[in-house]
């Protein structure tokens, strides 16, 4: 496959944390998202999740967190990317209130861009923390702690987490952490938390709207609501696939369609997505089109990652075999009492429709003891009809929020 990739941007080429990111949201997608069903990641949210429990790694444990992570370069590089990025997403939100606050004196609406992200530590209360590894969380993950009673109460320790998190997402992610997921052994539970809120640039016009046919498995259609919108995005057309970035207000997220040309080609498709293909779509030339987009929303249960880590190479961290599990950065390895990860939850949450997206998404690791533009004389029509990826892409560093694909809007469209 030879994909035309636009120039991207140093940030975009140099974003530890955005190729990290991407490198893991795709082996988990291959690992976890089935072909014939919808899948949904937020690999922004798992990536941070689990840099914060590699930050406390050590020996073997840390080398195959690194190599499953795909993290480049030492701790503090690895820290200092999660940082930067982070700011990257802070300073974008600020930018857009302050469009929708200019707008709004000269007469104008816009609605302003909501991208919330919050980390946070639930520790057993007087466990032997490491002073410097809760130091390093809360000062480049600004993941505070919060002492918990893991050992008396397991059940009311998963509800202060579950609550947190419903409300760090606007109450669209429910029980993320099981209630029977933690017990008297519990040490630490990490978590990170997203909730995005982001009206399109140009939105869709709800007349426009119409019952279209959508190519489901087996040759079979089902007619879903499908928005239609003719405007200049991101285009680019390779071997077997046409990929269409729709920006969201000013321009620096967008959703990303990535629509192979065969009705029956999202596997071989989603088999050949890299990193570094989803860096080059960030910041497509511009080309007229006539989009045809199937409204959409999912909700999936919780999906606990343990098992497709561990197929990933991540063993040690989850005391494979028992005694290997090293993470002596977070507290005091003692061959009776150390730390090693018991699962990881995640669970997520998009709704797409004629006014922008909503999404969220939510992961738990629970630890315990053991260019140029030219004007085309007529627009490309891209019709969105069949099984298709999505992203939900930060440009400048190419790093995606949100990872997906669409087999049936059927099952899961806005009603």
């Amino acid at each position: 496959m030879i994909p035309l990739f636009a120039q991207s941007t140093p940030a975009a080429t140099n974003s530890l944390a955005a190729s990290a990111i991407n490198s893991l949201g795709i082996d988990l997608l291959h690992l976890t998202g089935k072909p014939d069903d919808n899948a949904l990641l937020s690999p922004y949210s798992i990536e941070t999740a689990l840099a914060m429990t590699y930050a406390g790694a050590d020996g073997r444990t840390r080398d195959e967190m690194a190599r499953v992570l795909h993290l480049r370069g030492d701790g503090a590089q690895v820290a200092d990317a999660f940082a930067a990025l982070q700011a990257n997403l802070d300073e974008l939100v600020q930018s857009s209130v302050q469009r929708a606050d200019a707008m709004k004196k000269y007469g104008g609406k816009s609605d302003p861009i909501t991208l919330d992200v919050a980390n946070r530590l639930f520790g057993q209360q007087g466990y032997d923390f490491r002073p410097a590894f809760l130091d390093l969380l809360k000062t480049k993950y600004q993941a505070p702690f919060q002492a918990m009673d893991f050992k008396h109460n397991p059940a009311k320790a998963a509800k202060t987490i579950n609550d947190w998190v419903e409300d760090k997402t606007n109450k669209r992610i429910k029980d993320l952490v099981p209630a029977d997921a933690l017990n008297a052994l519990t040490r630490l539970v990490l978590v990170n938390a997203i909730y995005l809120k982001a009206p399109w640039a140009n939105p869709f016009p709800e007349s426009a709207t119409k019952p279209l046919p959508f190519h489901v498995a087996d040759s079979a259609t089902v007619d879903v609501p499908t928005m239609s919108i003719q405007k200049s995005f991101g285009y680019a057309k390779a071997r077997g696939v046409t990929v269409v970035s729709v920006p969201y207000s000013g321009g620096e997220l967008q959703f990303l369609i990535i629509l192979p040309d065969d009705v029956k080609g999202l596997a071989k498709i989603e088999a050949e997505l890299t990193a570094d293909k989803l860096t080059g779509w960030a910041n497509l030339p511009n080309q007229d089109v006539r989009l045809f987009l199937p409204k959409f929303k999912m909700q999936p249960p919780t999906l606990p990652l343990g098992d497709a880590l561990q197929k990933l190479g991540m063993l040690t961290a989850f005391d494979k075999p028992p005694g290997s599990a090293n993470f002596d950065r977070i507290a005091p390895r003692r061959p009776t009492d150390y730390l090693s990860i018991s699962d990881v939850f995640h669970k997520t949450f998009i709704s797409v429709d004629e006014k922008g997206t909503e999404a969220a998404a939510a992961t738990a690791v629970a630890m315990r003891a053991a260019g140029f533009m030219r004007q085309p004389p007529e627009p490309v029509e891209v019709k969105v009809d069949h099984p298709f990826l999505f992203a939900i892409q930060h440009r400048a560093s190419g790093a995606c929020l949100f990872l997906g694909h669409v087999v049936n809007p059927k099952d899961m469209s806005v009603r």
